[in-house]
């Protein structure tokens, strides 16, 4: 973007007679989906959205039918995050609309960049309580990073490019679009948007160039270290720059949920995830370093455990492409306002210049930092848990990434599955690893997972999901059947909602309140009915076969693994609890 806020539009070969004739707003709004570089997109027609759907019935661009609308922006999120572009997803009006807010909710908490395009009511019926009429405009005001309501056809090549520019500029997030019925109708002379002009939208990139010499010498100055990285280091697609500088100070590195994968999980210097059911040595080094370089991370509670007990001897270097997550929820030392793909080159060549002259000076300090961490790491490992009478959770996760090697992309539901996955399963790549952090909706996983395989059918996707979370999206088992979408949905089946059983368990006197779920349908006869292939698995010795099996099965599979029913996810901080106070492992029984 130019300082007066202009920004040239992409450019796309358009059919030259669409680019002159007379069109419908319908046809305009695909031109421009197709001038965005829009090859596939999500969702579920109704009454006002009929003119799009005329339109679309012999267009270029794929559409995916859903079977919920709710699940058009998961799986808009899944394609937008395993490709880096932004995911689009279509709704009607009213209902339509409403079902998309769990999901913008979500991309807006994950910083996922998708456009949901919404329909409207007529200009002359808005206000009436018309037929599924509702204020979307007005309900997605804080669901989204932006939002528009097009009531002129002439204004709506100009929305969408703005739209798209919002989406995926600066902190990507959800813009939505909401269309009236008219505006779809009406017919206009279409010729291309070239440039857009937002003049009250700025987007800080470079970083400040005294803050960041500043930043590398307080690195090198620092006895103990503590690379703190996140999601934001995946949405610039900054890994590389990301790896060279972790290397250049060689300093220990933890990912968070969100990060995982910007490391390599064989990598040296990496450690795991921190926070609430981050590991030992990630929440040790956490409390005891002198100084975290935080890199695309917003400091969440689920990090931090008790805000004043967090890293107490430690200043902060952080470095973010949204201002406002700088001192939101811990005060920034040195900050850093810029894209993490334009500072950390600079940071790197910083510290690379200084380092002839200072890394002698804490040299030994902080060979003394990096073998500590080794010995925490040493000390109390993440371990798969294993039994030879029953199938245990963690094990399900061993042997899963045994088969995906660190290169599979695993789309997780939300619960229990999602921590053991973040913990035991290796992610050698950015855009492996996607699942809900910042909302944690359940039902994300199954719908995600069919946006991944859309974005990379060469790739091996997992749909990782709860019995609870499963049962909130079984109609995309449609979706998955009708494209013949081989993705491996496998079921860790405790008989429990087991995240909210394990709070009861541990914190509410084992009051378990409405958290079994007693009654799964036979995966078999469900997956039958869709003309696909399932089975349980409940025997530890037969259960690695039968993942095998999946594995290989050409098309889609459902396993359902029945797991031990009352396994809890530890290590574990307690709310409210310091990330040293965590609680490591199941208390043992007390011997009378």
């Amino acid at each position: 973007m130019s300082s007066d806020g202009f920004v040239t539009v992409k450019s796309k070969d358009l059919d030259s007679n669409m680019a002159t004739n007379l069109l419908s707003g319908a046809k305009i709004l695909l031109n421009c989906l197709v001038q965005e570089g829009v090859e596939c997109m999500f969702g579920y027609p109704g009454g006002v959205t009929l003119p799009l759907y005329d339109a679309l019935y012999e267009h270029q661009i794929r559409h995916v039918l859903v079977r919920h609308e709710q699940n058009a922006a998961f799986a808009a999120q899944g394609y937008a995050r395993t490709t880096g572009k932004v995911g689009v997803c279509c709704a009607t009006s009213g209902p339509g609309a409403t079902n998309l807010v769990t999901g913008l909710v979500d991309a807006m908490m994950d910083s996922v960049p998708i456009v949901a395009i919404t329909g409207q009511v007529s200009n002359k019926l808005m206000g009436s309580d018309a037929f599924q009429e509702a204020d979307t405009f007005g309900i997605t005001r804080s669901a989204t990073k932006h939002n528009f309501l097009v009531k002129n056809v002439a204004d709506l090549p100009q929305i969408i490019h703005e739209a798209f520019y919002i989406a995926a500029s600066g902190r990507p997030g959800p813009v939505l679009v909401d269309i009236t019925k008219d505006v779809f109708q009406a017919q206009a002379h279409y010729a291309p948007v070239t440039e857009i002009h937002l003049p009250g939208y700025r987007v800080f990139s470079e970083g400040h160039v005294g803050q960041i010499r500043r930043a590398a010498q307080m690195m090198w100055e620092a006895e103990r270290p503590f690379v703190y990285a996140g999601g934001g280091i995946i949405a610039a697609n900054a890994h590389d720059e990301l790896r060279e500088l972790v290397e250049t100070l060689d300093a220990p590195t933890v990912c968070t949920l969100m990060g995982l994968g910007v490391l390599p999980y064989d990598h040296p210097r990496f450690i795991s995830m921190p926070g609430m059911h981050g590991s030992y040595a990630a929440n040790m080094g956490m409390t005891h370093t002198d100084l975290i370089i935080a890199l695309g991370v917003r400091f969440d509670d689920r990090v931090t455990g008790r805000l004043n007990a967090f890293a107490p001897h430690a200043k902060v270097i952080h470095v973010d492409v949204d201002p406002a997550e700088i001192g939101k929820n811990r005060y920034a030392d040195l900050p850093i306002v810029g894209n993490a793909k334009k500072v950390l080159p600079k940071l790197t060549a910083a510290l690379k210049e200084l380092k002839p002259e200072m890394e002698g000076r804490k040299a030994g300090a902080r060979a003394e930092w990096r073998g500590q961490i080794q010995a925490w790491k040493e000390e109390n490992p993440l371990v798969p848990v294993r039994s030879e009478t029953e199938i245990k959770p963690q094990h399900l996760m061993a042997e899963i990434d045994r088969l995906s090697g660190g290169r599979a992309i695993i789309a997780s539901d939300v619960g229990q599955h999602q921590m053991w996955s973040a913990q035991l399963i290796r992610y050698n790549e950015p855009r492996l690893w996607i699942n809900s952090g910042g909302l944690g909706s359940m039902g994300f996983g199954l719908p995600a997972a069919i946006g991944c395989q859309f974005a990379r059918p060469d790739k091996l996707v997992f749909a990782i999901v709860g019995d609870g979370g499963f049962q909130m999206s079984i109609p995309e088992l449609a979706t998955i059947a009708n494209h013949a979408l081989p993705i491996k949905i496998i079921v860790m089946n405790n008989g429990y909602l087991g995240m909210v059983r394990q709070w009861q368990e541990l914190f509410y006197n084992n009051r378990l309140s409405q958290v079994e779920l007693t009654s799964f349908p036979d995966p078999e006869k469900l997956a039958g009915a869709y003309g696909f292939k399932g089975s349980t698995v409940e025997d530890v010795k037969e259960m690695p076969r039968v993942l095998e099996e999946a594995v290989r099965a050409s098309g889609p599979y459902l396993l359902n693994v029945k797991v031990s029913s009352f396994e809890n996810v530890f290590p574990m901080v307690p709310a409210g609890g310091a990330l040293n106070e965590m609680v490591l492992r199941p208390p043992q029984p007390v011997e009378v």
